[in-house]
């Protein structure tokens, strides 16, 4: 497993043990520390962990009305803890993080998907994060290192 992979895990763990400890701010801290402990302790994740962390939780109002719109048959307080922080972080990622292509964002997250949720939490967070994948192309909304890397693909 990957660096970046493990501490995108790591993320995710910390999202989905704060959210069902009923999402206490001063808490996360704790979680995090746990987390980090247990899951990475030589990992040099260059504040990784903490910054993808953080950055769900700063928006995640904005992160779970986008969700909800995506995923019409199912409101975010009704999906499984996994799957609704697997589909946080996703959304964060593909939204927010300027660093972190389309594609790897929706990759990883599925994969999150099918490794930590149920049987079809991997179908269920491609349909979600997909379709807002797909909104953000229509309304011309293209992350920076998404374009560098068309440009890239189309001079090889």
């Amino acid at each position: 497993m990957s660096n970046r992979h493990l501490a995108r895990t790591m993320a995710m763990q910390v999202l989905y043990e704060w959210d069902f400890r009923g999402q206490d701010p001063a808490r996360l801290p704790e979680v995090l520390t746990f987390v980090q402990g247990e899951f990475g302790k030589s990992l040099d994740d260059d504040g990784y962990v903490e910054k993808q962390v953080h950055g769900v939780v700063e928006r995640i109002a904005d992160i779970d009305e986008r969700l909800n719109a995506f995923s019409p048959n199912w409101s975010i307080d009704a999906m499984t803890a996994i799957d609704r922080n697997v589909l946080r972080l996703g959304a964060y990622e593909l939204v927010f993080d300027e660093t972190i292509p389309s594609r790897v964002a929706l990759n990883e997250s599925i994969e999150l998907g099918k490794v930590f949720g149920g049987e079809a939490s991997g179908k269920f967070v491609n349909g979600v994060l997909g379709a807002l994948y797909k909104d953000r192309l229509a309304k011309g909304v293209a992350k920076d290192i998404d374009v560098q890397i068309q440009k890239e693909e189309k001079s090889v």
